[in-house]
């Protein structure tokens, strides 16, 4: 079994804009004649890979506390890409998908609201992205819409670089547990059976 983490730092990873600063603080230190080292932190729950719950778009969706744990965890699949996702092309991937779809595009895995709305109306449980957005800076919104209000889970900002495409992946990306918001940071892992065995 081959084990990839594909989280981003937090510390290392710029906000999204217009969000808060992640901040460190050293509250006590080891080097500095104290007993124990001790940090404190402040983020905004969108920094670096994070989960996106349905009410991030829908006022009556699901909260990150309200989501089955199954739903992070299981079979999914990779698919890179060198353009922003049409619903033509989700028509042409999802049959050949798990529950599951992360895509990669460098940094700019992005859908359009039409692959969106693809999605809405699939038996897809969460679409991830390496991108900051699942959704392309011209057009935030709407693709998010589509998918809150279609109870999908979003997960975002994973680093898939050393990651290709295929299904024979599973996925685990449990969420920081944040009863009542709309979203939370999560360690994101995926597993990969070696061949042979």
């Amino acid at each position: 079994m081959i084990i990839y983490d594909i989280s981003r730092s937090i510390p290392d990873t710029k906000p999204f804009e217009g969000d808060p600063e992640t901040k460190l603080e050293t509250i006590s230190s080891i080097d500095d004649g104290d007993i124990y080292n001790l940090s404190a932190f402040s983020m905004s729950a969108h920094t670096a890979t994070h989960i996106d719950a349905p009410f991030h778009y829908d006022e009556e969706g699901k909260k990150i506390d309200e989501i089955r744990l199954a739903a992070f965890y299981g079979k999914c699949t990779v698919v890179e890409t060198d353009h922003i996702l049409t619903g033509e092309d989700m028509e042409r991937i999802l049959p050949r998908c798990r529950k599951r779809l992360l895509i990669k595009g460098n940094g700019m895995g992005y859908i359009e609201s039409s692959a969106a709305q693809i999605i809405a109306d699939s038996k897809l449980v969460l679409i991830g992205t390496d991108a900051e957005s699942i959704a392309a800076p011209f057009d935030e919104h709407r693709p998010h819409r589509t998918l809150a209000l279609a109870d999908k889970i979003v997960l975002e900002n994973l680093d898939l670089e050393d990651i290709h495409e295929g299904s024979d992946y599973t996925l685990c990306a449990f969420p920081i547990r944040l009863d009542g918001l709309e979203a939370a940071p999560c360690r994101a892992i995926l597993f990969e059976q070696e061949k042979g065995f």
